[in-house]
């Protein structure tokens, strides 16, 4: 009965959030607070297909950037080949991603600790360059985009984007949610405690992390769709930006990865803050202050915000409040 009421619960509060946002893109004026609440409805999904792999499973996966720069590629080449409409190339940049998810997990999940670290990091070197060298999507120069006609019932592509992006959000959320309470939640979780042990008692270690490994690829790649779209722009050193990777990761240990909604709540605190620094000073100190508020939850709040909300909350690891 908890279960299913938390479910009701779960659904109810998701089904209000996207009439919220789509209410405010019909009242809304201003596109200003649509340009920066993109960007951390972006965050927050990075953040929580991140968590998947880099929270659930304990692998720390740098290459957030090469999903991303992967799903803006795909986007990109279908958009200039076919002319695709949005939705169509946000589901081939997931299905891309989870393939790409698939081919990298089983060079790389072999691997563990700071090995697997670095084979993340070199797999965006790798993907990155191949992008510089591709003529058909602008190469290194990179590549404008014009967007198409805005469907209704919105009156700007960028609205329209922000509810694209807050869908996207629902869904990386809601399977992140699922996976926690499932078994394939429990079995990352034995693995990342100690995996020669779950291995012992017969966890599937290595398909647990194919899995989350193409679902985290697929969700990533998937938000990063958009972004050509969005900027009307696209190059190499901006869609595989490593700043990606790093806020990615710093919002879900902010937040804390032991509850899917740990990262949710981490990438809207970063996020928010960068956002209005990005406005009041310059946007040049956000990377200063990601490091400053990583070392401070380091240090006074390993478990994240999570850890600091779960005695007064009952938090627990298995999703469950």
């Amino acid at each position: 009965m908890t279960k299913h009421r938390n479910s009701i619960v779960f659904w109810a509060g998701a089904a209000v959030f996207l009439i919220a946002v789509l209410s405010m893109t019909q009242i809304v004026r201003n596109e200003y607070p649509f340009f920066a609440g993109y960007v951390i409805l972006q965050f927050i999904a990075l953040a929580v297909a991140w968590s998947i792999l880099g929270g659930y499973a304990g692998y720390v996966n740098f290459g957030t950037n090469a999903f991303f720069g992967v799903g803006v590629y795909t986007a990109v080449a279908l958009f200039k080949a076919t002319g695709a409409p949005l939705v169509v190339q946000i589901a081939a940049a997931a299905v891309v991603g989870m393939t790409l998810g698939f081919g990298v997990g089983l060079l790389t999940l072999r691997m563990r600790g700071i090995f697997f670290s670095i084979a993340t990091i070199a797999l965006a070197i790798i993907i990155e360059t191949f992008v510089m060298n591709w003529r058909f999507v602008g190469g290194a120069a990179g590549i404008q985009i014009q967007r198409p006609p805005v469907m209704a019932p919105f009156d700007s592509y960028v609205k329209m984007l922000f509810f694209v992006q807050a869908l996207l959000v629902v869904i990386a959320v809601s399977i992140a949610r699922y996976i926690q309470n499932s078994r394939i939640g429990r079995g990352l979780q034995a693995l990342r405690d100690d995996e020669l042990a779950a291995e012992c008692t017969g966890v599937p270690t290595l398909k647990l992390k194919l899995v989350a490994c193409m679902i985290s690829g697929a969700l990533i790649s998937a938000a990063g769709a958009p972004a050509a779209m969005y900027l009307q722009y696209a190059d190499p050193s901006s869609a595989f930006n490593l700043s990606y990777s790093v806020s990615a990761l710093a919002m879900a240990l902010i937040g804390g990865t032991a509850h899917w909604i740990g990262p949710v709540l981490g990438a809207i605190l970063l996020g928010s803050t960068q956002q209005l620094l990005a406005v009041t000073i310059s946007s040049e100190v956000n990377v200063l202050v990601l490091g400053i508020m990583l070392v401070l939850f380091v240090v006074g709040a390993p478990k994240g915000i999570i850890g600091l909300l779960r005695p007064r909350y009952r938090l627990r690891a298995g999703g469950k409040p």
